[in-house]
């Protein structure tokens, strides 16, 4: 499918973005309320909650891009801590404990953490304004510096 190739680099930061934003959300019904459910009002304290505030944070890095090898790691090891914690002792096959999700949430994060955020993200925009800002120092006289 040649087609698609040209695609490739924009479907990584697509695949980032969507990911973020699913993960997110078990986050924002465990601490914001939203949207409502059975996960709400989370306590930091137990087990679910520190999963939370994890899919939270790195939810919302991961999104925007930015730190985003480092974001997709934690969630990928989070969501691997989930299935073996809450659906593997169901059984061993994850269709039949509930585990699908978890199991393929974590190798979608750790594929993103070695490919890196793709081109639509912070992480480069901040990259290529501090090389930017490199190259302006470097460009100075040196009694300037």
């Amino acid at each position: 499918m040649k087609i698609l190739e040209s695609y490739s680099s924009p479907l990584l930061s697509a695949l980032r973005i969507m990911s973020g934003l699913l993960v997110l959300q078990h986050g924002t019904t465990k601490f914001l309320d939203f949207p409502l459910g059975p996960m709400n009002d989370a306590s930091p304290l137990t087990m679910s909650g520190a999963a939370g505030l994890l899919e939270l944070v790195f939810g919302v890095l991961l999104v925007l891009g930015l730190f985003s090898r480092l974001s997709a790691f934690i969630l990928s090891g989070l969501t691997a801590v989930a299935y073996f914690y809450a659906h593997a002792p169901r059984g061993f096959f994850p269709i039949l404990n509930g585990g699908e999700l978890a199991a393929l949430y974590s190798f979608v994060f750790l594929y993103l953490a070695a490919a890196g955020p793709g081109p639509w993200c912070l992480d480069r925009f901040l990259r290529g304004a501090h090389a930017r800002a490199s190259d302006r120092e470097d460009a100075r006289p040196a009694h300037a510096h």
